[in-house]
């Protein structure tokens, strides 16, 4: 199951009450509610239609708001982002805006099927086609006709595989493996990938025109560390939904505790977020939320004791990059690889600390 950025009715109340587990004979025993965090005063009001997604985040509000746009058309979408950023969320937010929602959403993982198969999975194919083929299958793209087909980790994509994606984007049609007949599948694709994939074009390991076409409509899944307070209402769901699973009461959730949350950078994102509040609720013995969240990290997106903001270091620091790469983004030599980061990365923080190439405004 792929990280959830957000599972939460579209406006969060002023006080979280969570109803206790029905008793066998289906009534409700009278005691407290399992959990009870008082002192919240957000309230999350997301467009129509994101009512599974929290958090109130400009650069949360940015990818929504381009979202909706483009779910209105047929147009194929490429998510960037990083591992357990939400991506397959906003894939579903996509599909489910879309005049297709009517349709099933078929999902298929490229790094979590071995390369001799996914062809089979992606394409189907007849009986005897290869050794074990003793049914014919039907594969996910005519699984998703008239629907969406939602691929993951689109980088993991086999080179031999890459020209069929790129025909059936072209012209809607395909061949199941040991089969001439073509088929015609109307399928809106959705792709996603944690990789830079315009670096890998650079390197030869993925091929241009497929690139191209995927990335008709890029949108960038916000890492949890720049999303700020919505680690904190993200957080309140998750010890919620595990409070009630585990039938505890949570009733204390510390300032110092929300604190720490938002000042941890988060690696793994909003799945990291949920592994971490799970734990937290089941060491609670006293109604009180105290995540553990690992020391190596801790703090490394404020510094109290220094002059300058982080936003300030880190935007002083990325032009000093780019004046060394003389502007050059992506490739080997690109500021993004000097910095450690993917080229999407590198380009939504530019934005978002507002740096642009010298003498022209125009978009990254």
């Amino acid at each position: 199951m792929s990280a959830v950025s957000a599972v939460r009715p579209a406006s969060v109340p002023s006080s979280w009450m969570a109803t206790p587990p029905a008793s066998r004979s289906g009534s409700t025993p009278e005691e407290a509610p399992v959990l009870t965090l008082r002192d919240v005063s957000d309230e999350v009001r997301l467009p129509r239609g994101f009512d599974g997604i929290i958090g109130n985040s400009p650069p949360l509000r940015n990818t929504l708001k381009q979202a909706e746009l483009v779910a209105r058309t047929d147009s194929t979408v490429l998510i960037h982002g990083e591992t357990g950023a939400g991506k397959e969320v906003i894939a579903d937010a996509i599909h489910n805006l879309s005049a297709r929602h009517h349709h099933s959403i078929i999902k298929v993982n490229c790094a979590a099927i071995p390369a001799g198969l996914l062809e089979s999975e992606l394409f189907g194919h007849e009986r005897g086609a290869f050794t074990g083929a003793v049914n014919p299958r039907v594969g996910r793209f005519q699984l998703a006709d008239k629907g969406t087909l939602f691929l993951d980790e689109i980088g993991d994509l086999p080179p031999e595989l890459q020209p069929k994606l790129l025909r059936i984007l072209q012209d809607q049609e395909f061949e199941r493996l040991g089969s001439s007949r073509t088929v015609k599948a109307d399928v809106r694709l959705i792709a996603a990938t944690h990789c830079d994939l315009a670096q890998m074009v650079d390197e030869g390991r993925f091929r241009s025109d497929l690139y191209y076409r995927l990335n008709v409509f890029p949108i960038t899944a916000p890492a949890l560390r720049e999303r700020g307070e919505d680690v904190v209402l993200l957080a309140r769901h998750f010890a919620e939904k595990y409070a009630r699973r585990m039938g505890k009461r949570i009733d204390d959730f510390p300032p110092e505790v929300r604190r720490a949350l938002v000042n941890y950078d988060w690696p793994g994102n909003v799945r990291e977020l949920q592994n971490v509040i799970e734990r937290a609720v089941i060491m609670s013995q006293d109604g009180a939320l105290r995540p553990q969240i690992p020391e190596s990290q801790r703090g490394v997106r404020r510094s109290s004791g220094s002059s300058r903001t982080l936003e300030e270091v880190e935007r002083r620091h990325i032009l000093d990059v780019l004046g060394e790469t003389n502007w050059v983004i992506g490739g080997r030599h690109g500021a993004a690889a000097l910095l450690g980061l993917n080229r999407t990365t590198l380009t939504f923080r530019m934005r978002k600390l507002g740096i642009f190439r010298p003498n022209t405004m125009s978009t990254l």
